[in-house]
């Protein structure tokens, strides 16, 4: 797996020169803590995502550093920054807004960041600009007196939010009243779970304890088989796309993928039809990705003879079908260093990853597939106010916003995420 890299500050892009369309909700430019103490996810996330009533909620942010100004907030993160010194680690996902990658050591996906923090043992604090799981992920791995910080308690994530631990070991009851929990003659098991990153510290006990596994984007493909050598079957969750998209591409026919709906018996399907499945999708996905369509492939390739579509695997099937190539963000971001040529790219992830590619790669052309795409509205609940805040907290000696996970979940966490480790060497870090 490639490794987050070292990253220069970046100048922050000026939507107001940039032929990018706008996003679909203004809102998202607002302060997010006008939005803490409501009951969504934020401005521009689907109606149809029901947040969680236990959803961590952010308090209150001090008053002085909701009205500073973006000159202020600057020198006073890097003053923070520079006073800390190597105490702190600052982490920024690949979807963060440039007001946020600016300040961080190192950019990259969930995991990536995550197996950084590793490489930091002198740091007695990692600020992780992220969203919740990936925060937690940090904490499983990193040593229990190091603080992994999240400058935003609300920065959840909608996907990870629709598999719970009480619906999954509801799913697995149901599951072994069917075939039992004993291996066969052969030694598989009849299901082995298999949890996508983007799900909660639980939901990787939960794997951790029944031999199970996590994924990510980029190794989906290893870790299914991995899986399907050991089980019968897999239950793949949340993300019934990448589950979908990634046996696929392992050969498994679509009769044999079933989408497991938490609100019905047996998920909505026959015992005849779970007999005959290799792979059980949970039915979750990612609102930004499922916006992606294939009239929008159509549309760009009729206004762009030639263009190289690239998208993420959390999109639909058609939509990865209709593409040139599909794969992760770090996938998206090498594909598109690596073109010698000048090229038309139209991108189908996250608009704050696909402006940035625009901006650093000004020798291609890269727009994004959804003329008003919205940002993940998770992600932008990391403002510099709230990084400003934890940084100074830090400064005087308290720790605030700390994600904790208790041992008795990250221990079998931990196994979960250490056989995913050891299907692939590990990294070199720059």
């Amino acid at each position: 797996m490639p490794v987050a890299t070292e990253h220069p500050s970046l100048v922050t892009l000026d939507l107001s020169r940039s032929s990018s369309p706008p996003s679909c909700s203004a809102g998202l430019a607002d302060a997010p803590w006008e939005h803490d103490v409501k009951s969504g996810y934020g401005p521009g996330a689907s109606a149809a995502d029901p947040i969680p009533l236990a959803s961590p909620r952010q308090g209150t942010l001090p008053l002085e550093y909701r009205r500073a100004s973006a000159a202020e907030l600057d020198l006073r993160i890097r003053a923070a920054r520079h006073t800390l010194g190597s105490r702190v680690v600052l982490l920024g996902h690949f979807y963060q807004r440039d007001e946020i990658v600016q300040y961080a050591d190192f950019v990259g996906d969930s995991f990536q960041l995550a197996q950084v923090a590793l490489t930091k043992p002198a740091a007695e604090a990692i600020v992780f600009c992220g969203v919740h799981f990936m925060a937690e992920t940090a904490d499983i791995l990193t040593r229990p007196d190091q603080a992994v910080i999240l400058p935003n308690l609300a920065a959840g994530c909608s996907m990870a939010d629709m598999a719970d631990i009480d619906t999954v070991q509801d799913c697995w009851e149901q599951l072994s009243e069917l075939w039992g929990d004993t291996p066969g003659l052969d030694g598989r098991a009849p299901v082995l779970p298999v949890t996508y990153m983007n799900s909660a510290a639980d939901l990787k006990a939960f794997c951790g304890e029944r031999m199970g596994v996590v994924c990510t984007s980029s190794n989906a493909d290893q870790v299914l088989r991995w899986a399907l050598e050991r089980g019968e079957r897999v239950l793949f969750f949340p993300d019934q796309h990448l589950g979908r998209n990634t046996g696929k591409r392992l050969g498994i026919p679509h009769e044999e993928m079933v989408v497991w709906h938490p609100d019905q018996p047996l998920g909505g399907n026959s015992p005849e039809a779970l007999m005959r499945a290799k792979l059980i999708l949970w039915h979750g996905f990612c609102s930004v990705h499922k916006r992606f369509t294939v009239d929008q492939i159509r549309l760009a390739r009729h206004r762009h003879p030639g263009v190289r579509v690239l998208v993420h695997p959390e999109c639909t099937m058609d939509v990865v079908d209709a593409a040139d190539e599909a794969g992760s963000t770090d996938y998206i971001r090498k594909a598109v260093a690596a073109a010698a040529q000048p090229t038309t790219f139209a991108i189908g992830t996250e608009i704050n990853l696909v402006q940035r590619l625009a901006k650093e790669h000004s020798q291609h052309t890269i727009f994004c597939l959804d003329s008003i795409v919205c940002p993940c509205s998770t992600m932008y609940r990391i403002h510099p106010s709230y990084l400003a805040w934890v940084l100074e907290s830090l400064v005087d000696g308290r720790i605030v916003n700390r994600i904790s996970v208790p041992e008795a979940i990250a221990a079998p966490a931990r196994l979960a995420l250490e056989r995913m480790l050891a299907l692939a060497p590990k990294p070199a870090v720059q």
